[in-house]
């Protein structure tokens, strides 16, 4: 849409430097169109102007309510109605408000200043709403469609609404010291998992993580330091993105066999009860012969054959998705041997925080076996490795 016209744009900072807008129109051509935004990655409504001296224009980001409103209008006048029956505004000037940048940025830090009667603007982009004593997060918040950071640290927040996964610009949520005993599932196969990039549970009361977790695979910044974790995602390597993980001072006694694919540039685990790993130390848990719907399992895992709840029944794909690899490169799902091996934590990240006061680098790590023959080839080789 183009209309041909005389248009004079004015600065509203000019009075502030003691200068005049000079109070004349210059002929250019007012586009109405769509244009993507660079930083947000999503198309919105843009007035655009173009005169002799800038064919190339400049474009003014639109609000699609008031431009609809204003377009209607207009559309009115056009088709020549009586202008007493249009819908239209006495011409009166315009409040402060109605001519200030929107707000992006809002930072709320004393319970005396959070807004009770009023909403939070719309237009905000990072909400920062600390030291208030929220009990839960306010319902108003999620209605912030352009939020990409939220911040709710230092408050009483003990449950998470399944709609912040609505928040689709949303890239860091942070939530240290709350009062959290979960993170959802709902949470982690909602549209977070296309934008979250910073995640802080830090300082919190979580015990675990659900199997899902893992599905937030834009992670670059996961925080967890200060709960009660005892164990890690069992799927945590599909986390491809992820780059800093701390989850210091937890009750990790070992580390998931998947934590060998991360690719960090610095890791925290410092203050975990570790246990001392011994390959003699092994949990059984097969059977002779094994069962048939075990044989079955293992050959749709091994042949990477395709399954859902529309082929196999819920739990067959549930047990699928926490299947295990055998050093031989094979997989096991319910039935395996399993024990800890010693890993220096420097294989998988660049900058390491000491695990414990000793000044050690090394971690126990998962070892899962498909038979007794994997696990007793694994023996001999710790054995004649131990002999060197």
């Amino acid at each position: 849409m183009k209309l041909q016209c005389d248009v004079e744009v004015v600065n509203r900072l000019l009075p502030t430097f003691g200068m005049k807008s000079r109070g004349k129109g210059t002929r250019a051509v007012l586009s109405i169109g769509k244009h993507l935004d660079k930083t947000s990655q999503r198309c919105n409504i843009y007035m655009m102007i173009c005169t002799a001296k800038d064919r190339a224009g400049s474009k003014y980001k639109a609000d699609s309510n008031s431009l609809k409103n204003f377009l209607s209008a207009a559309r009115l006048a056009h088709r020549g109605g009586d202008a007493s029956s249009l819908p239209l505004s006495t011409l009166t000037p315009v409040r402060a408000r109605d001519v200030e940048q929107p707000k992006k940025k809002l930072t709320i830090v004393s319970k005396k200043d959070y807004p009770l009667t009023s909403n939070f603007p719309y237009s905000l982009e990072q909400l920062q709403v600390s030291y208030c004593k929220l009990s839960r997060v306010d319902m108003r918040m999620l209605s912030l469609k352009a939020l990409r950071k939220l911040d709710l640290s230092n408050n009483h927040i003990k449950k998470l609404p399944a709609t912040i996964g609505d928040l689709s610009c949303l890239s860091e949520l942070i939530l240290h010291n709350n009062h959290l005993e979960a993170f959802s599932q709902a949470l982690c196969l909602s549209t977070l998992q296309r934008t979250l990039q910073v995640l802080d549970l830090s300082q919190n009361r979580l015990q675990s993580l659900p199997a899902q977790f893992c599905q937030l695979k834009e992670l670059v910044n996961l925080k967890l330091d200060d709960n009660e974790l005892v164990c890690l995602p069992f799927h945590v390597g599909r986390l491809s993105k992820l780059r800093f993980l701390s989850a210091a001072h937890n009750q990790l006694a070992v580390l998931p066999s998947d934590f060998r694919k991360l690719s960090l540039e610095n890791l925290d685990l410092f203050g975990n009860p570790f246990i001392q790993p011994n390959p003699l130390d092994h949990t059984m848990k097969l059977t002779f012969p094994l069962s048939l719907q075990e044989l079955a399992s293992r050959a749709v895992a091994n042949l990477r054959l395709p399954y859902g709840p529309h082929l196999l029944p819920a739990h067959l794909c549930r047990d699928l998705e926490v299947a295990k690899t055998c050093d031989c490169g094979r997989v096991c799902i319910s039935f395996y041997i399993k024990t800890a091996v010693s890993m220096n934590l420097h294989q998988v990240s660049h900058t390491v925080v000491l695990v414990d006061d000793m000044g050690g680098t090394d971690a126990p790590v998962q070892q899962h076996f498909c038979s007794l023959s994997c696990y007793s080839e694994f023996l001999d080789n710790s054995l004649q490795r131990g002999i060197r």
